[in-house]
């Protein structure tokens, strides 16, 4: 589902890529950035975090070109004066204009580096209601966000995850060549796709994906192996017999339970054998045809 992301047809999707300090997703988001500018596609890039030189490093250069990345890192708060586009201008309308600056026929894509960064200095309900305002506009196709999850309470990043159109949690395992995606999309239709995909990006920015890492040992394992607990270790009572204790028990008696001695005496044929004698007397009636004509109606 990673290589199909960028794929969907639908206008206004909204992509967010939620990593940790174990795990950075800006090599992920600068993949999707390079599929993109092979298709032919303007991609704008509000940079808080990273420099332009770093951000754009192992990105085709035949197509940057259609690269637009707009300096937000050497002043993000517009202190020195010296940067055209700084956190304060994070609105639908001032993102608007930026993008129409440059002479493009299609909408472009509009990649946020990152999510943590806007939030951080904006409440995230107006943050919210702008990104909603771009996905509605039509000089944005898609919207790209990079999202630090433990930077954030949990109730800001499920707005912002529920507003998007797809999710990806990118997380490590022990495996270093490897990390782990967890990819939710919903489409128009309301249809909830969900799809865990094993990956590794290289420095020229190549996905390899497994589904199934049955190739590179035990990564799989690694990753859903979780220490077991054991429910009885803090009781203040003891469930657990010893081993003299299941001894003492296992000689005790059952009631209402024959043991084989006892079995063997009651299943034992005595010397003698008996018979059940009986004489009929004269009011038995013995008539097939009338079983009933002894009884008196």
């Amino acid at each position: 589902m990673l290589s199909e992301v960028l794929q969907g047809t639908e206008p206004g999707g909204f992509v967010i890529i939620r990593d940790s300090v174990c795990y950075s997703g800006r090599p992920l988001l600068k993949y999707y950035i390079n599929c993109a500018l092979k298709r032919g596609e303007a991609v704008h890039v509000l940079g808080f975090e990273v420099p332009e030189h770093d951000f754009s490093a192992k990105l085709d250069s035949s197509c940057l070109n259609l690269f637009h990345f707009h300096n937000a890192y050497s002043d993000p708060l517009g202190w020195t004066r010296q940067s055209l586009f700084t956190v304060k201008h994070f609105s639908a309308t001032d993102i608007t204009k930026l993008l129409q600056e440059t002479q493009h026929a299609k909408a472009s894509v509009l990649v946020i580096d990152s999510l943590s960064f806007v939030v951080r200095h904006h409440d995230p309900v107006a943050v919210c209601q702008e990104l909603q305002k771009l996905r509605k506009g039509s000089s944005v196709r898609m919207i790209f966000g990079l999202l630090h999850m433990d930077l954030h309470q949990q109730g800001v990043i499920g707005a912002l995850s529920h507003l998007a159109s797809t999710v990806i949690s990118v997380t490590p395992v022990n495996n270093a060549r490897y990390a782990v995606a967890n990819t939710t999309h919903r489409k128009k239709s309301g249809k909830v796709m969900q799809k865990e995909e094993f990956f590794s990006l290289t420095e020229d920015l190549t996905l390899s994906i497994e589904s199934k890492p049955n190739k590179f040992g035990n990564v799989q394992t690694d990753l859903h192996t979780e220490s077991e607990v054991d429910p009885m270790s803090n009781l203040t009572f003891n469930l657990r017999l010893s081993e003299v204790e299941r001894e003492a028990k296992e000689k005790v008696a059952l009631p209402f339970v024959f043991s084989e001695k006892k079995k063997s005496a009651l299943l034992r044929q005595g010397q003698g054998s008996g018979r059940v004698m009986y004489e009929p007397d004269a009011n038995d009636d013995f008539d097939e045809e009338d079983p009933d004509d002894d009884l008196d109606v």
